[in-house]
């Protein structure tokens, strides 16, 4: 299981804004992480429409992160561009569980592994120490 290339490439970016003093371009970002400037400029809408990022318009424009690093968790970012995580579908919500007898002998076990992988990466922040 990987996360998807969109979910990788926001982990970049968000990296990247956290690594910067001030604010910095769509193409300073696209180049300096190496995902395509208009693949950025996806994710960076993402970003802001979830509050990860600020964009400013303009000569003087480019992005900045919306919060301090050490308030940006990993689970955020990932989240915000994939959904929720869930090891397997049956631990969403109730009745979503495609076992033709009911809920699976499994559900328990999936659901606490994405309880864990939710943990871990709630712990995770993009403070640089």
């Amino acid at each position: 299981m990987f996360l998807n290339s969109e979910a990788d490439y926001a982990i970049r970016i968000v990296s990247c804004l956290a690594d910067c003093d001030g604010r910095l371009d769509a193409a300073s970002i696209a180049d300096k992480t190496g995902v395509t400037l208009r693949y950025s400029l996806k994710i960076l809408n993402k970003l802001a429409q979830g509050n990860i990022v600020k964009s400013f318009k303009g000569s003087k424009g480019g992005y900045v992160l919306a919060k301090k690093p050490d308030n940006i968790t990993l689970l955020q970012v990932i989240e915000l561009i994939c959904g929720p995580i869930m090891f397997s579908r049956c631990t969403g919500n109730e009745g979503e569980c495609t076992h033709p007898m009911g809920v699976c002998y499994f559900r328990d076990t999936f659901d606490d592994v994405s309880r864990y992988m939710k943990s871990k990466l709630s712990e995770v922040t993009f403070e640089r120490k």
